[in-house]
């Protein structure tokens, strides 16, 4: 049997295996096959069936019999918990399931819209438009305003139109770094409100929720058709005479 020992290395737990005079070194977080150094260990079946405490040769001649593998789930507990199952298999389900899991995860990207002083009006609605796209998909937006040669004499130009894009943006936006300068540059970080969706979903449900009118009742052909009936036996009133014209005499 190897002896066994365990140490961990910037969060990493490094399991080292001796065989004879030479050292192995896992980073595997389970310990399997011979690599369980315990006297008895309390068995788990391939199944999930509690088989109970046994003799680790007794464990490792069933994991060898099943043609699967032993185990380690528990190494804390006493006696250690062992499973035999197919560790190849359960190593490429877990990698699959962190991958999956690793794709559903939003990432945050930070775009950039530029600036000048001199910004028109037809451009700055142009970005403005840009920035609240960014901002309702869940993106960062950094705001930068650029000054050029003599610009750098009139700042507050640049301020005010800085100001103007974070009240125009208040609805979206929360301002997360505020306007500095660095350089010849004015940059503004904001970040995308929280909870602006869910009141989306919110309004979208009470509005399917809204009861609806009951409709009238459809007249079945057998009352239509008793109706026509009762319509058809009721006498029906004489009609009047009419009146004759004279005739003209020749």
């Amino acid at each position: 049997m190897p002896a066994s020992e365990t140490r961990h290395t910037r969060g990493v737990r490094l399991n080292f295996y001796t065989f004879g005079d030479s050292h192995i070194a896992t980073d595997r977080t389970q310990r399997i096959n011979i690599e369980i150094n315990a006297p008895e260990v309390r068995l788990i079946g391939a199944n999930g069936e509690q088989v109970g405490i046994v003799p680790i040769a007794q464990a490792l001649k069933m994991a060898e019999e099943a043609e699967v593998d032993l185990v380690e789930i528990a190494p804390l507990a006493k006696p250690p918990v062992c499973k035999l199952m197919d560790y190849g298999k359960f190593k490429y389900r877990e990698a699959k399931k962190a991958h999956e899991a690793k794709l559903k995860q939003k990432q945050i990207h930070v775009k950039e819209v530029k600036f000048r002083p001199g910004t028109d009006e037809g451009d700055y609605k142009i970005k403005l438009r840009n920035l609240i796209k960014f901002l309702d998909e869940g993106d960062k937006a950094k705001v930068t305003l650029r000054y050029r040669g003599r610009e750098m004499a009139h700042q507050e130009f640049g301020v005010r139109l800085i100001e103007r894009v974070k009240q125009d943006l208040e609805p979206y936006a929360v301002v997360e770094q505020y306007p500095k300068m660095e350089g010849r540059q004015l940059i503004m970080v904001l970040a995308p409100k929280k909870g602006k969706k869910e009141v989306k979903k919110a309004v979208k449900k009470e509005a399917k929720k809204e009861p609806k009118e009951p409709k009238e009742p459809k007249e079945s052909k057998e009352s239509k058709e008793s109706k026509e009936s009762k319509e058809s036996k009721e006498p029906k009133e004489p009609k009047e005479p009419k009146e004759s014209k004279p005739v003209a005499s020749p």
